[in-house]
């Protein structure tokens, strides 16, 4: 046995524990040194011909079969990711991922936007929870997100094999609430939740991320309505029945178009600073009970953060993070949801999270559970500053050979991850980690 296949293994006992069973002992890490292997499509044939094997009928069996519960797999997985990068500094990055996909069988397809194409197309949509910090991402989860046209349609689930309790409409926010209130149990460490626009949009979500004590910080449309820190409720006059805001919500973008806005490099990257222009003002957004003409009352205080790239394109967020939060800081926390994106590619390109071929419910998740899994171990390595067995000349090519991003003796940067030391106080000098 090689010492890589040796090291492997090793690092797969407590998921092997967790599997118990026998067989799937046996193949769970045939399946994962499949994906790790340097075959460019990493579906059930081109797998088990690079291991090997005279068929792939058992591997079929192992990643398709609904009569063996993962969960456990699941949460070693999230315990295993939090000794990675877990941490009070570490943030848990909301995304969602989009596998192109034709036909109409496949669990979950439909006509939907698709990042990778950039355009609206038939694709499955997965919600995403990544933990990283210091730019080291590890998925924790991917759940597939039914559209209405499924959810409508039992017969049409019941075939690809959804569970009963999960034909039921919900939105993508509503999905990653749930498993983020799965890694919560599974007791994750993070101090922050990272959300795009898709997400924060929602006063639901927002509303949700509060509750559980979290702090975040998330992406929102330029129109959301907001009021200044300063309003109050006043009486109300003529048939209003109830106190209402003295002053009117405005858009996002009005709001902070006044300001002065501020350079701001929040990293260093491989071609130099990453920088761009930011404002920030604390506000009380328009997101209580509707008073008049669709007119939401002020809810809680947080800040409206704006960002004016390079390019011209101006993206606005909200945070609750704390009042005496430098804008260095606050930069630094709504940009550090981009490392989700090279997970994202990752489990795509050299890991194969897009090449499922089966249809149901259960291989796509299974499947999406081993990349993850994958991926999670080409971390393990990177952190111990190792290069994977049988990475050869393409390695972080993403062409097809699973590799790390950084080369064999170059450790990663151990510097402040989701929120950098600002140099006056620190607003953030260790959030609670989230039990």
């Amino acid at each position: 046995m090689g010492r890589g296949v040796q090291e492997l293994d090793s690092w797969l006992e407590p998921f092997l524990a967790a599997v118990g069973h026998k067989k799937r002992r046996l193949w769970a890490p045939l399946y994962l040194r499949g994906l790790l292997g340097p075959s460019e499509r990493k579906s059930l044939q081109p797998m088990a011909a690079c291991l090997g094997l005279s068929g792939h009928d058992q591997l079929q069996h192992f990643i398709a079969s609904p009569a063996w519960d993962d969960a456990p797999l699941w949460q070693v997985l999230a315990e295993q990711a939090d000794q990675l990068v877990g941490g009070s500094r570490a943030a848990l990055v909301i995304d969602d991922t989009a596998l192109p996909k034709k036909g109409t069988v496949s669990v979950g397809v439909a006509r939907q936007y698709c990042g990778q194409l950039g355009k609206r197309a038939s694709s499955q949509a997965l919600v995403s929870l990544t933990l990283a910090s210091a730019e080291v991402p590890v998925p924790v989860g991917l759940r597939l997100f039914l559209p209405e046209e499924w959810v409508d349609d039992p017969e049409r689930c019941a075939a690809a094999g959804v569970p009963e309790d999960e034909v039921v409409a919900r939105s993508k926010g509503a999905i990653a609430l749930a498993e983020l209130d799965r890694l919560i149990a599974a007791r994750v460490r993070f101090g922050m939740v990272l959300a795009d626009a898709g997400y924060g949009a929602s006063a639901a979500f927002r509303a949700g991320l509060s509750k559980r004590g979290l702090t975040w910080a998330v992406g929102i449309p330029r129109n959301q309505k907001v009021y200044g820190a300063d309003v109050q409720l006043v009486p109300p006059t003529g048939r209003k029945r109830r106190p209402v805001p003295d002053q009117e919500p405005q858009e996002a973008e009005a709001v902070l178009a006044g300001l002065s806005w501020r350079r701001v490099t929040w990293r260093q990257g491989t071609k130099g600073p990453l920088a761009a222009q930011f404002a920030a003002m604390r506000v009380r957004v328009g997101d209580g009970a509707v008073w008049a003409n669709n007119r939401h009352l002020p809810g809680d205080e947080v800040w409206l953060v704006g960002e004016w790239r390079s390019s011209g394109e101006r993206k606005y967020y909200l945070s609750n993070l704390p009042p005496r939060t430098s804008l260095r800081a606050l930069a630094a926390a709504i940009k550090a949801r981009w490392v989700c994106e090279q997970a994202h590619q990752q489990l795509k390109q050299e890991l194969g999270l897009g090449h499922f071929e089966g249809r149901s419910w259960t291989g796509l998740h299974r499947h999406a559970l081993m990349t993850c899994i994958a991926l999670a171990y080409l971390q393990h390595l990177r952190l111990a500053g190792q290069r994977p067995t049988g990475s050869g000349k393409n390695a972080g090519s993403g062409s097809g050979t699973a590799t790390i991003t950084e080369s064999a003796g170059s450790p990663p940067r151990h510097h402040d991850a989701a929120v950098r030391r600002p140099r006056h106080p620190d607003p953030m000098p260790a959030l609670p980690a989230q039990a």
